[in-house]
C-alpha cells in the first residue's frame, strides 16, 4: 500500500469557538511541515497540501477522485485534513481498495465529507452540525478544549490559502451514506 501512495503521491497535485489552546498551535513549525507551509496564503488550498510532508495520502486521494479543480477553485472552502497517520488508521488494504477507478464516487464523497464551504477560522469554531459538501452534515464538538470533526480530534488549525484554510485531523471522518 505504500509504495502505491508514494508513487501517486509524487505525481499527484495536492488536496480540501475553539480554545485558545488550539489557536496556540497555528504557526508552529516542526519536522513535519515545510516552508511551503508559511506561505499557504498565497496558494490555494491543493498547492498548499501538496507542499506538506503530512498530506501525501490525501493528496493522492484527491488526484484519484479528481478534485483537484474543485478544490483550486475560488471557494473559500475549510477543509479537515486527515494527516498520512489519519490514513494508516484505515482498515489494512481500504485506502487502496478506495483509489481504484471503480471506487472514485465513494472516494469523492468521502473526500468531500471532509469540506465545509465557507472560511472557518479556529476562533470561530463551535459545537454545530457543519454542512458539508458531500451533502451531509459533520459533528464538530467543541468540548474541555478539544475539538473533534466528524469524531476526528483536530490537531492542527488554521493552516491559511488563498481560497480557505486547512484544519488537520487524526483520523479519517465518514459520511454515514
Amino acid at each position: 500500500m505504500k509504495n502505491l501512495l508514494t508513487t501517486l503521491a509524487v505525481s499527484a497535485l495536492a488536496f480540501s469557538s475553539a480554545t485558545p489552546l488550539l489557536a496556540q498551535n497555528q504557526g508552529r513549525k516542526g519536522p513535519e511541515m515545510d516552508k511551503k507551509e508559511t506561505a499557504g496564503t498565497k496558494m490555494n488550498i491543493v498547492e498548499t497540501a501538496s507542499g506538506m510532508n503530512n498530506f501525501t495520502t490525501l493528496v493522492a486521494a484527491v488526484k484519484a477522485a479528481d478534485l483537484v479543480d474543485t478544490l483550486s477553485g475560488e471557494g473559500p472552502f475549510t477543509v479537515f485534513a486527515p494527516t498520512n497517520e489519519a490514513f494508516d488508521k484505515l482498515p489494512e488494504g481500504t485506502v487502496d481498495d478506495l483509489m481504484k477507478p471503480e471506487n472514485k464516487a465513494k472516494l469523492q464523497k468521502i473526500l468531500k465529507f471532509h469540506v465545509v464551504p465557507g472560511k472557518v477560522m479556529a476562533a470561530d469554531v463551535k459545537t454545530m452540525d457543519a454542512s458539508t459538501a458531500a451533502g451531509e452534515s459533520a459533528k464538530v464538538v467543541v468540548k474541555d478544549g478539544v475539538v473533534t470533526y466528524g469524531g476526528q480530534k483536530v490537531i492542527k488549525t488554521d493552516v491559511t490559502a488563498s481560497n480557505g484554510v486547512i484544519h488537520w485531523i487524526d483520523g479519517v471522518a465518514m459520511p454515514a451514506k
